[in-house]
């Protein structure tokens, strides 16, 4: 994936307001804490911690949620035109939204962080989309409840895991649901860690009678958890020249490691099954691992099956897969 030429100015012209090797030391201490799964709340407090962020969290947890919400978007008979935002740091979920749902009239972002909200507001400005320009930027927690409004889809992205235990997390996506007219998704980092909160989110939503659309194509038991593994994916995108320069890397890539799971209130589409593994490739066969109604279930797919060849050859990890 690509960061869009907008954001990527967005960002350029943030990092161009600190010093170099402010920059680069604070995006060391982000990557060390994020690596150890500690909070970053602290941190992000400062000019050159925001930064730092900005050049290189953003764009993986863009990525991320771009993955994410097109997932959902061909799967929703409706069209979204507002979507809330909670706990947004910079705007993410707001620059992914209008790549994924190109129909957004109105966009509210619910950030704690005065800093985050001039960056995002600042950021914002780059964008053609009309609806991200205006959003309205509210400073406040995102654990308040029916201060909102209702909004067709609302959306938490790497934020809720920062503040609290499962038991609050499954509290969020309660109040979330009751916020949403259409649909909810809440996205953490793919660790042991992100996924069990995804996971207290999912069981909250089930209960609330949300129907999941991705990446689940059931509301029974996860398979996964059952097995105690984890549920999560990867999005590869590109970095940037200053990306790798403050995170010290050779590569002109990274791969953002997430989980996340989606509830709707609508008549969605659900997938058959969802690919949970890397697809095994051979000369004669593809193996893949799903998670189905029925758990998790292993297929293989040889060349003689002409039907289903083409396309388990180009399948990837977090694909649908129609039986």
């Amino acid at each position: 994936m690509t960061i869009p030429t907008e954001l990527r100015a967005a960002i350029d012209e943030q990092i161009a307001k600190v010093n170099p090797a402010e920059l680069i030391r604070a995006a060391r201490e982000l990557s060390n804490r994020y690596r150890a799964g500690q909070q970053c709340a602290s941190v992000l407090s400062m000019e050159a911690a925001r930064a730092a962020y900005v050049v290189t969290r953003m764009p993986a947890t863009f990525a991320a949620t771009r993955r994410a919400l097109a997932e959902i978007a061909g799967r929703l008979p409706i069209t979204v035109r507002s979507v809330l935002d909670l706990g947004s740091g910079p705007g993410t979920v707001a620059w992914a939204a209008v790549e994924s749902f190109t129909d957004i009239e109105q966009i509210t972002v619910v950030e704690r962080d005065a800093g985050f909200i001039e960056i995002g507001r600042q950021m914002a400005g780059h964008s053609t989309h009309a609806a991200l320009q205006r959003a309205n930027w509210i400073r406040g927690d995102m654990r308040e409840y029916g201060v909102f409004g209702e909004y067709d889809l609302v959306v938490s992205s790497y934020a809720v895991g920062e503040l609290g235990s499962e038991a609050y997390t499954a509290e969020l996506a309660r109040r979330m649901w009751k916020l949403a007219r259409m649909a909810v998704v809440v996205i953490e980092p793919g660790t042991p860690n992100g996924f069990q909160h995804v996971l207290a989110a999912r069981t909250a939503l089930i209960e609330a009678g949300a129907k999941l659309v991705a990446p689940c194509p059931h509301e029974k038991q996860c398979p996964m958890a059952a097995a105690g593994d984890w549920c999560h994916f990867a999005q590869r995108l590109e970095r940037s020249a200053e990306h790798r320069r403050a995170k010290g890397g050779e590569l002109g890539y990274e791969d953002e490691k997430f989980s996340y799971v989606s509830g709707v209130k609508v008549d969605a589409d659900q997938a058959a099954a969802r690919i949970v593994r890397h697809p095994m490739r051979h000369s004669g066969h593809v193996q893949l691992t799903l998670c189905a109604p029925g758990g998790l279930v292993k297929r293989t797919v040889t060349k003689s099956q002409k039907d289903k060849w083409s396309e388990a050859r180009q399948a990837k990890w977090g694909d649908a897969w129609e039986e």
